[in-house]
Order: structure tokens, then sequence, then C-alpha cells
């Protein structure tokens, strides 16, 4: 849900800086889409009980909780400076979707970091 967010927010705002919100919609999708296709999987069964989608879903996890950490990390900044420069009403509109997104971005983080550790500990008893 808060990589949902993080997108329509980045989404809805105007880019002036391409690469760092590319990069920023790039992790909202994938790790969004993934995360979707594993619940998905998992509901239909398909993982009929093997260690291995253990092993695939901590994989999962991490890879996404770098990838929201680089992404927070990198929109923290775009907004900050974006913040400097905050001399025109427009701006400022831009300014807080992407406050906005930065909250969202690493609340995903710290999901996806709960959600690994409780992978791990699945992964070791199993």
């Amino acid at each position: 849900i808060f990589g949902g967010l993080v997108w329509i927010l980045v989404a809805s705002s105007k880019v002036p800086i391409p690469i760092l919100q590319g990069w920023v919609m790039f992790v909202s999708v994938f790790c969004f889409v993934m995360t979707t296709t594993l619940l998905c999987l998992y509901i239909c069964g398909a993982h009929g009980g093997s260690s291995s989608w253990v092993t695939l879903d901590v994989i999962c996890q991490e890879t996404a909780a770098l990838f929201y950490l680089s992404a927070a990390v990198l929109e923290a900044y775009f907004t900050y400076v974006v913040g400097l420069s905050s001399s025109d009403p427009s701006i400022m509109t831009i300014y807080q979707e992407n406050i906005a997104a930065v909250v969202f971005a690493f609340l995903a983080t710290l999901m996806y970091v709960i959600h690994k550790v409780y992978s791990l500990l699945r992964w070791k008893s199993s």
C-alpha cells in the first residue's frame, strides 16, 4: 500500500530531476508488482510448502528493502533541494507531494525490513 502511494505521489508531481525520480518510480512500480505477484502465488498455493519459496521470499524482501532505502534517500534529497528553492507557490505543491512521498517511501522501507526479518526467522526454522 505504501509503495503504491509513493508511486502515485511521485507520478502526480512535476519531475524537474528525472533521473532521481525515475529511480523512485522504477523502485515503487517494480516492488509493487513483485510483492503483488508473490502474494497472489502464495494465496493460490503455488509454493506447495517448499523451502525454496521461503528463500525466494527472503531474497525478494531484501532486494525490495535495499531498493526502497535507496529510493527513499534519493527522494528525500530531491525534496530537500526543491525546498531550498521554494519561492514559487507552484513549487510548494510539488514540495508537499514529495514530502508525503518521502514519508511513505521510508514507511515502505520499514515494512519491507520487518517482513524480511520475519522471512529470515521463517527461513532459519525451515
